[in-house]
């Protein structure tokens, strides 16, 4: 049986508690909510924290989706299964419930969180790259106040944040802006494993047809904070047409930089970025046309 290193368990109560406690307890602690991917870890001992720092009973003040003016605002400590079902998340961003309704499976959609996800910082994590496509901002707070960081700075790393020890993940907000439609494309071996590969889209269409603005993120491919930033700018202002989005997914398997493992060899994953760039885009502008 494989069993965790000893470590200490606190329980925060408020989202200052947990700053409190994260702040006494030192570097060594980490914050638990779903666990779906720390706890594991800690089994193998891949992760040995000193402490543990529970934060599920802080639901009142972590846990929501809701619309605030022009961003749709998603506590850290909303559940996957939440974001899934939410009317908010799939009038604005179908991007979201594209990506959750291929994550694992309903247990670890039950308990597993969209903070958590985020702060795990898998490099095959898929609302990493779902989050960057859209250009979200993560809300930290820690014992200085609150900050704002874009998604797309969060990871320094594989399993890397710019987060300090004593600070924690509040809120995802992403801008709404009309004219715009997202969507997920994953290939994964079997139904709610990680993805081989995956591409995420944000795709917003000037009144002339051409692109006026997009995000593209991958996720399982080596890029770079998850974004496909070279084939983003080959698009930006080009035709909104099966040619250009063929171009971007050609620019995005070649920035990318897969490692061959257990779930493929390198250029089946360079050439799974590619297709599933397209596709992400295909159905995007789409939807932003009010065809899907």
């Amino acid at each position: 049986m494989q069993v965790p290193a000893p470590f200490t368990y606190e329980r925060a109560t408020s989202v200052d508690h947990a700053i409190e406690l994260l702040t006494r307890l030192g570097p060594e602690a980490r914050v638990v909510a779903g666990g779906h991917s720390l706890i594991p870890m800690m089994k193998l001992r891949l992760a040995t924290p000193e402490a543990l720092v529970d934060i599920n009973d802080l639901a009142a003040e972590l846990s929501y989706i809701r619309v605030d003016g022009d961003a749709l605002r998603v506590g850290a400590l909303t559940r996957h299964a939440e974001l899934l079902a939410s009317p908010l998340a799939a009038e604005h961003y179908p991007i979201f419930v594209d990506a959750e309704r291929v994550i694992a499976d309903p247990v670890v959609r039950n308990f597993g969180t969209v903070g958590g996800s985020l702060c795990q910082a898998d490099p095959s994590e898929d609302l990493s790259a779902a989050f960057a496509a859209v250009r979200a901002e993560a809300v930290i707070r820690g014992p200085a106040g609150t900050r704002t960081v874009p998604v797309r700075e969060l990871h320094t790393g594989p399993y890397e944040t710019v987060l300090d020890p004593d600070e924690l993940l509040i809120e995802l907000r992403v801008p709404i802006r009309p004219g715009g439609g997202s969507a997920y494309e994953k290939v994964e071996r079997r139904v709610g494993d990680y993805p081989v590969a995956a591409a995420g889209a944000a795709l917003w269409l000037a009144g002339d047809g051409t692109v006026a603005d997009v995000g593209i993120g991958l996720t399982a491919v080596g890029a770079a904070h998850f974004v496909a930033a070279e084939a983003e700018a080959a698009l930006r202002g080009a035709p909104a047409t099966e040619e250009s989005f063929a171009q971007a997914g050609r620019v995005a398997a070649e920035h990318c930089q897969p490692v061959a493992d257990q779930r493929g060899p390198v250029e089946y994953k360079r050439h799974l970025a590619q297709v599933l760039t397209v596709r992400a885009l295909r159905r995007a502008a789409a939807r932003a046309r009010g065809e899907g």
